[in-house]
């Protein structure tokens, strides 16, 4: 099983975990993954190919004599991937094989160099992964060199010490290849638990149906599952399944992560049902400068400096009632929010009384960046923040005199706020010790591209 984990490395990168109704994410890993992935998979490979040879029987001095033959190194000079158009992965390796025969009277060293070649359909799992199979492998071999400088073995022993070892290896290599992959798959299995997104919120990927093969890439549709304290974020609508363009993001990029508008939906409605887009912003009368107090707020509605003559701290309670909007535009990300703001300040029995209310809206404009493997938000305000008074107990109150005070008040701790929140970020599909490295966001209309290098690390 160790050496399962190690030949993981092979397929792992080929193969993210991914989430099964519509697709809302498409994970397109490109050609130009192949080479890294053959050339970091050479080793796992290497220790894969290493077998135990039973003894031959050496009939050279006219009795049989087991001698013992023993694999001193495997060594892969060419791993080659490539794929096979709605197929799978077809693997060749270049492999030499190099043995010890304990022979009497000094042992005889030899070179056996062989291809090894396995096509691996990927179909979908019931269990909404990948699945990798074997469904052919071969292997070719050359002649054995003898290393040791000697000349004089006789053919009558070579050949068939040759036909000896060629009969184990060709049993035995297909063999353990397949046993790796099986191993592998159970490895896959477990990977499409839950990802945290927030404290009690989680984000589940799977495949919804067979993978797409080109001879440039394959493509998985995948359906993200946002959770709520173990409740499933549902849309109120349905919408045309996304479908990932051919030609976006980075050329050469090895993965083109494509995600949907309804991806963003559901996470910025999974951040309003919890709750977590709401603020309280209080004031504090010992700070060096604050304006959220009554005298402050006195100055512009006379009604407040009548009832508070000395000054005292101002609490303003945020709530999202309406459904924050996240819009996708070529080159452009916003997010609209309409918060509900209610103005309190303290009452004689220690209690709090509403002044007045505020309906507002704020125009954000969205930064996506990559780290790792999550995709994570900044935000920055577009314009000013619209007021309009929902009701008052302090008399009639020009929004216009209230704008320049209520947004230095609001602003920062709520960009603050969202700031925190979306730093958090969403896990991208991966599978276990993958990160996506020097990725670049493309923003398109209705959608966004990840662009990136991949990166495993055991």
């Amino acid at each position: 099983m160790a050496r399962a984990r190690g030949l993981c490395l092979l397929l792992a990168l080929l193969l993210p975990v991914v989430g099964a109704s519509r697709p809302d994410t498409v994970v397109r890993l490109n050609k130009e993954v192949l080479s890294y992935v053959a050339e970091a998979g050479k080793a796992p490979l290497q220790r894969a190919l290493q077998v135990t040879v039973p003894h031959f029987q050496d009939w050279s001095g006219g009795v049989f004599q087991p001698t013992r033959i023993q694999i001193l190194n495997v060594h892969v000079p060419h791993l080659q991937l490539k794929f096979i158009a709605g197929f799978g992965i077809h693997l060749l390796a270049a492999t030499n094989f190099t043995f010890k025969i304990f022979r009497v009277p000094e042992p005889l060293h030899l070179m056996l160099p062989m291809a090894l070649l396995a096509d691996t359909p990927v179909n979908q799992g019931s269990i909404g992964t990948p699945v990798v199979s074997i469904s052919g492998c071969f292997s070719l071999f050359d002649k054995a060199i003898v290393l040791d400088g000697h000349n004089s073995t006789a053919p009558a022993l070579l050949a068939p010490l040759q036909n000896h070892i060629k009969a184990v290896l060709q049993n035995k290599l297909c063999l353990r290849i397949s046993n790796l992959v099986q191993g592998f798959n159970v490895h896959l299995g477990t990977l499409i638990g839950l990802s945290p997104v927030g404290p009690e919120s989680q984000v589940h990927y799977s495949m919804i149906d067979a993978p797409t093969i080109t001879n440039d890439y394959i493509s998985l549709n995948i359906n993200a599952v946002l959770f709520l304290l173990g409740r499933p974020i549902v849309l109120p609508v349905d919408t045309t399944p996304f479908v990932l363009p051919q030609h976006v993001g980075t050329r050469g990029a090895m993965a083109t992560v494509g995600l949907s508008q309804d991806l963003f939906d559901s996470a910025i409605l999974l951040l309003q049902k919890a709750g977590a887009l709401n603020l309280d912003i209080t004031g504090q009368l010992k700070s060096d400068y604050n304006p959220l107090n009554t005298s402050m707020l006195g100055q512009l509605i006379p009604e407040v400096g009548r009832q508070f003559p000395e000054p005292m701290p101002l609490v303003l309670k945020v709530r999202l009632g309406a459904t924050p909007t996240v819009t996708l535009r070529t080159n452009n990300a916003t997010l609209r929010l309409q918060p509900f703001v209610e103005v309190l300040a303290p009452a004689s029995n220690s209690a709090f009384q509403s002044l007045f209310s505020l309906d507002a809206v704020v125009n954000l404009s969205l930064q996506l960046s990559v780290s790792k493997v999550r995709l994570r938000g900044t935000t920055s305000v577009l314009g000013n923040v619209q007021l309009t008074v929902a009701s008052s107990n302090v008399g009639f109150i020009d929004t216009d005199h209230v704008q320049p005070l209520m947004g230095a008040v609001f602003e920062k701790p709520l960009l603050d706020h969202l700031n925190a929140l979306l730093g958090m970020g969403v896990a991208l599909p991966h599978v276990v010790n993958l990160q996506y490295v020097t990725p670049e966001i493309f923003v398109y209309e209705g959608y966004i591209v990840v662009s990136s290098r991949l990166l495993y690390q055991r």
